[in-house]
């Protein structure tokens, strides 16, 4: 028996060997393009972009929430009205949205990720299984604290408005789903959570980069970036079309999925112009930023003109109204400015605030405690005019 069992454990230590060794020297499937690579392999070349571009917004546009990561001042209360509190809590090592009545705790919900590079305003999300839904209370640094998250009834604490895939396209680099048949008559769309890929990264707007890494790696000594999306090397149109996937509105009506869309991609396979009621009345500050830029002299008259004049993604620019304006002045340095204009110090350094004033966006504002109207949500305009 002995030798019967040492010899049945050999053959299958032998077959174990076997298989390993076919394993180890088994070739990955090659690379195709749309074959992923990851943020972090991109580092491994580009590690004074990568760093930098840690510190520029898009990035930030969705983070998980931590204790470290919360971006926001210490724990606060937003009153609906005498009797009803949202209070943001830490419990244990968690960060809670909490509701009160008459002081009696009735709603907690986890704090889970938080939507929004924080430049203006973060909204937080909470899951429930596989649903993510936003939380009452988003804050505002235009008012440096806590109001009514944007839409939300104004008299009670709701935490009952999903957070969808669309939502997630103009917040992240990518979020599996699966459309689930509730009943015969109804469906509903549930997220794998641990799909979700944080921020606008690399490949976001570069493409899947997958093939460039493996070309690269099989040949260092070519220079040439080869299987990835360079900007200088699109049209125009192209370059317009790369950012508008998250800065041309969001009334368009969706003919498939932007994760699917790579540079170079024409836009209008993916987006068509809402019609009806939807029907868009005019650009607007939020979201709209590349069909206000469209509608300005500067843009109508330049062959060469797009977002990337003034934006340099891979930095942190915003705020820098003085570097902005010498990307104005680089183009407009003979105008002459009126004796009135002149008077005022900053006319030379910040072009931004009288050419983009900011305004108040249509479609969203939001409930302060305390007051019975909504407050204005300001951003600044793309349409480069003059104002008065």
């Amino acid at each position: 028996m002995k030798k019967r069992l040492f010899f049945t454990l050999s053959i299958i230590g032998l077959i174990v060997v076997f298989l390993t060794q076919c394993m180890d020297f088994r070739k990955a499937a090659p690379a195709n393009e749309k074959t992923f690579a990851g943020a972090a392999t991109c580092r491994t070349c580009h590690q004074q972009i990568s760093d930098s571009y840690l510190q520029n917004p898009h990035q930030q546009t969705t983070h998980s929430i931590g204790i470290q990561t919360l971006g926001t001042p210490t724990p606060d209360t937003y009153s609906f009205n005498d009797h009803l509190q949202v209070k943001i809590e830490k419990q244990g090592d968690v960060m809670y949205q909490v509701a009160y009545m008459d002081g009696k705790q009735t709603t907690t919900r986890r704090i889970d990720i938080s939507i929004g590079s924080g430049e203006k305003a973060i909204t937080y999300g909470t899951w429930e299984g596989n649903q993510l839904k936003q939380l009452p209370l988003s804050y505002f640094k235009q008012i440096k604290g806590w109001a009514n998250s944007p839409g939300f009834p104004q008299h009670t604490a709701y935490f009952g408005r999903i957070i969808d895939a669309r939502c997630l396209e103009c917040h992240s680099s990518f979020v599996d789903r699966k459309i689930i048949q509730d009943d015969p008559l109804k469906v509903k769309e549930e997220l794998v959570s641990g799909s979700l890929v944080y921020g606008i990264d690399c490949e976001r707007c570069h493409g899947p980069a997958g093939k460039h890494v493996e070309f690269h790696l099989e040949h260092p000594q070519e220079k040439a970036a080869k299987y990835i999306a360079l900007y200088q090397t699109l049209t125009k149109k192209q370059k317009m079309d790369a950012c508008a996937v998250c800065h041309g509105g969001n009334d368009m009506e969706i003919l498939k999925s932007v994760f699917a869309f790579k540079p170079g991609d024409d836009l209008r396979s993916y987006y068509t112009n809402a019609s009806g009621n939807t029907a868009k009345k005019a650009p607007d500050v939020h979201g709209n930023q590349s069909d206000m830029l469209a509608e300005s002299k500067c843009f109508i008259q330049s062959k060469t003109m797009d977002c990337t004049n003034c934006h340099q993604t891979h930095e942190n620019l915003k705020g820098n109204l003085t570097s902005y304006s010498k990307r104005c002045i680089s183009c407009h340095a003979t105008i002459k400015h009126t004796a009135i204009t002149l008077k005022n110090a900053v006319v030379k350094t910040n072009c931004i605030d009288c050419h983009m004033p900011k305004q108040s966006s249509g479609v969203i504002s939001f409930q302060q405690a305390g007051k019975t109207g909504t407050s204005a949500y300001q951003l600044r305009t793309h349409k480069i005019g003059i104002y008065h």
